[in-house]
């Protein structure tokens, strides 16, 4: 009987499969952390068929722990990193996946903008001309492969699909991400194909983000992948932020706000982005995103490469004995929105003789809520509804109470944490179970939102401008320093 759906939440720098029941409860749970590769300063690459084994790892662990079998599950939905760029052929992939987080193309993306190029982009895509999105990174591997015959293109849901069906599709939500979809006329964009020089025979077909992508036999026994969404859009619909001016932030690897906007593409005069928030039934529901490079990075950096604490979690009691005054400026990748400054580099401000790993821990968590209050900012200034919106959070960071209160006190203003903090697959594995007919409809599914807690802002109106007045002088100077 199938009562189960399986989810795949394919990540940055690991996979995982989460088995959801009948009730949309998590039973099992596997994940596998996969190589990083950086040939270079400021590029990024995954082993696309390294991808591929950890997801079918994974998925395998986490049926064996439910103690299921394929035979058990109603559909697979899957979520992925979005932009991150893959090229293969019928023998295999033709060079290394380009991560989302890969800045290797940002004298094309110069070149294109000094080319007058900025404006037409933003209009047709709703996106920038940066090296975030995949359009670029394909020009670069279809260029660095000298040919453009026979071969195929896919964000990692593509591949992935491809890899358990034979199917060359996607979703509308990781379309709109490649810098080559036309969001408001819902296809592939000529015009963006042949300024990039990409043939537009090597794209995928582009579904609802619930649908039928085919059936895959790699559990071993027939399976429908029934849904399919880029990471921050199956987190706001696992938020269940349906209606317009609903706001989530996730926070990863990197740091994601999306703020509903509706059944209206709103053009961002504050640099941020116009993209899909997911599509349904062939109804288009469009958000204003901004995105961080480095959120849950910075941790990770703290631990990996500085050694100042074992494990991520140990950044709470720590940044707590911290004191105010230094500034870390994570722009490790360069500067997401609304900066989109590919140039910039990591810079840190205010250190003493007395500065310690205490210090720098609570520098580092407080540049995840500067940099979410630089999206919010410019939110408002693009969505005069704005409001009172209250930002609901999710991700490994979220679990972070003093990060959180951390995040209100900067914000000046609540900060709602589910009871589930699995979002992300729960977004996929509604998409497969709806489609299934297993799970309830978008009114049902949303009436299933639970707050675990909410964070109310404690600090006072002068000392959180003050705070956030040394933060913007901190990201001037870092965009003003040499490369």
């Amino acid at each position: 009987m199938t009562t189960h759906i399986l989810a795949i939440d394919q990540g940055t720098t690991s996979s995982r499969a989460i088995v959801f029941d009948a009730d949309m409860q998590p039973v099992a749970t596997a994940q596998q952390e996969f190589t990083q590769h950086f040939p270079a300063s400021g590029w990024v690459e995954h082993d696309p068929e390294e991808i591929w084994r950890s997801v079918q790892d994974v998925c395998r662990a986490a049926l064996d722990q439910a103690g299921l079998s394929a035979a058990d599950l109603a559909g697979i939905g899957i979520t992925n990193q979005r932009e991150t760029t893959i090229v293969w052929d019928k023998d295999g992939p033709v060079h290394n996946a380009i991560v989302w987080q890969d800045r290797r193309t940002a004298d094309f993306c110069a070149e294109l903008r000094a080319q007058g190029h900025g404006d037409r982009i933003t209009a047709l895509t709703g996106l920038l001309p940066d090296p975030y999105f995949s359009g670029t990174k394909l020009r670069w591997i279809l260029d660095k492969v000298g040919r453009r015959e026979g071969l195929m293109f896919g964000t990692v849901d593509t591949w992935l699909i491809w890899k358990m069906t034979g199917q060359h599709v996607t979703d509308a939500t990781n379309a709109a991400r490649t810098m080559l979809y036309d969001i408001h006329a819902g296809g592939w964009s000529a015009e963006m194909c042949a300024l990039l020089d990409i043939p537009m025979e090597m794209l995928p077909k582009v579904y609802d983000c619930a649908a039928d992508f085919g059936v895959t036999e790699m559990l071993g026994a027939p399976v429908p992948i029934l849904g399919v969404a880029g990471d921050q859009q199956a987190a706001t619909i696992g938020q269940a932020c349906f209606a317009p001016g609903m706001l989530k932030s996730t926070y990863g690897t990197g740091c994601f706000a999306l703020l509903n906007t509706g059944a209206e593409a709103i053009p961002s005069r504050s640099r941020l982005l116009t993209t899909i928030a997911y599509q349904l039934d062939g109804q288009v529901t469009y958000a204003l995103e901004g995105s961080i490079f480095v959120a849950g990075a910075v941790v990770q950096w703290l631990r990996d490469g500085l050694g100042l604490i074992a494990r991520a979690s140990d950044t709470e009691g720590l940044a707590a004995q911290g004191q105010d005054g230094v500034t870390l400026v994570p722009a490790f990748t360069g500067l997401g929105a609304p900066y989109w400054d590919a140039e910039a580099r990591g810079a840190i401000f205010g250190l003493t003789r007395d500065t310690g790993p205490a210090d720098m821990a609570r520098a580092a968590l407080d540049s995840v809520a500067f940099q979410t209050r630089d999206l919010i900012e410019a939110m408002k200034q693009d969505w005069p509804a704005f409001g009172d919106t209250v930002l609901r959070v999710d991700g490994g960071l979220s679990a972070n109470d003093w990060a959180m209160q951390r995040l209100a006190d900067i914000l000046g203003a609540p900060v709602d944490r589910p009871a589930r903090v699995e979002t992300t697959a729960l977004g996929a594995a509604w998409l497969a179970g709806m489609r299934a007919g297993l799970y309830p409809n978008m009114d049902g599914f949303a009436q299933t939102w639970a707050r675990d807690v909410v964070f109310e802002p404690k600090s006072t109106e002068s000392d959180r401008t003050a705070a956030y007045a040394r933060w913007q002088r901190a990201v001037a100077a870092t965009q003003a320093a040499p490369g």
